[in-house]
């Protein structure tokens, strides 16, 4: 797994060239071919080697997550809001500190059965998202090594 401080330095000196490629590229043909270089790439990498995400990011929690979660730790969603929860310059629910506090030491989610709903996505690989919100594909490919190995496959292909 490349370390988080290499995966940023990469993931700089190759932004032109990726920014490029989501921009240039037929975007119906990218979607396409999604799902399979998704697939190749999590063939080889294994998110709990890494969790970046969980380490650096907060989702978005949506209130359905907020019932969601609240419901499974047995908290009313105020006192979840309260513990765990800022409102960002975007006014979304976000975690108030980093990493994750559901993180546990070996990278495994505590409440990965009823993670917010953009944990479950995350990182949109198979996903129009991709090419659609290029700035954030971009951001996340310097925190997240399968976007940008899959950039990677999508610069050599195209």
């Amino acid at each position: 797994m490349i370390p988080l401080e290499q995966l940023k330095k990469q993931a700089k000196e190759k932004q032109k060239i990726f920014a490029q490629v989501l921009k240039k590229a037929n975007n119906q043909k990218i979607i396409k071919r999604l799902p399979a270089l998704h697939e190749k790439v999590f063939e080889q990498i294994d998110c709990l080697d890494c969790a970046n995400c969980c380490k650096n990011y907060s989702p978005r929690f949506r209130l359905p997550d907020i019932k969601r979660i609240a419901k499974h730790l047995k908290m009313k969603e105020t006192v979840f809001i309260e513990t765990f929860l800022k409102v960002d310059e975007d006014e979304d629910f976000v975690l108030q500190n980093h990493p994750c506090p559901f993180l546990e030491a070996d990278n495994k989610c505590s409440i990965y059965d009823v993670r917010p709903r953009d944990c479950q996505r995350y990182p949109y690989t198979d996903e129009d998202v991709l090419v659609k919100q290029a700035g954030l594909t971009l951001k996340n490919a310097a925190v997240c090594p399968a976007v940008f190995s899959l950039l990677e496959r999508l610069e050599k292909e195209l």
